[in-house]
């Protein structure tokens, strides 16, 4: 459903510039003259005007900042909220990216493994999704950009009931969208 909505915006950022594109243009030709070029396709790609083009250019980089931010995963110590320094460092990168593209806005997702109760998973998840959420606020994110949920056991990465399961479990995700 995100990934619609991603796409959808996407779609609707393009059609917004070709819309803009489509208003007349005041010409800087004086009448009964041709300017240079005029007609050969020798113009901007396609038909597409500069702003359209950078339209494009720019929902594009946003497209791949919203894909990237998504990608990586961090992931916690039994039944611990630390962040270790490889999840820390993720989550530099992504600090990185979300003020590139300031239009940009992050869920971020706490998850847990299946041991304990439901309660208590969802609280962990909870206290995984905040620490991760303050530390991209110290690391200069608007907090009004960042929302936290906590699915606790509710949406495991990896079936099964072992170590290496359970440590892929115990993560945290992200969900980029634009504003």
């Amino acid at each position: 459903m995100k990934k619609l909505g991603v796409f959808g915006l996407i779609v609707l950022v393009f059609c917004l510039a070709m819309a803009g594109g489509c208003s007349k243009k005041v010409s800087s030709t004086p009448a009964g003259a041709t300017a240079a070029g005029a007609g050969d396709g020798s113009g901007a790609q396609g038909g597409l005007t500069a702003e359209q083009l950078e339209a494009q250019r720019l929902a594009e980089i946003q497209r791949q900042a919203i894909e990237k931010i998504g990608a990586d995963k961090i992931y916690f110590a039994f039944d611990s909220n630390e962040l270790t320094q490889e999840s820390r460092q993720v989550l530099t990168e992504k600090a990185e990216l979300l003020k590139a593209n300031p239009a940009l806005s992050l869920l971020v997702e706490g998850h847990c493994d299946e041991r304990g109760t439901n309660e208590y998973n969802l609280a962990l998840g909870e206290r995984r999704a905040r620490a991760t959420y303050e530390f991209l606020v110290l690391l200069g994110i608007d907090a009004s950009k960042l929302q936290i949920i906590s699915y606790g056991e509710e949406y495991p990465a990896v079936q099964g009931s072992n170590e290496e399961a359970w440590a892929k479990n115990r993560r945290a995700e992200f969900k980029a969208s634009a504003n």
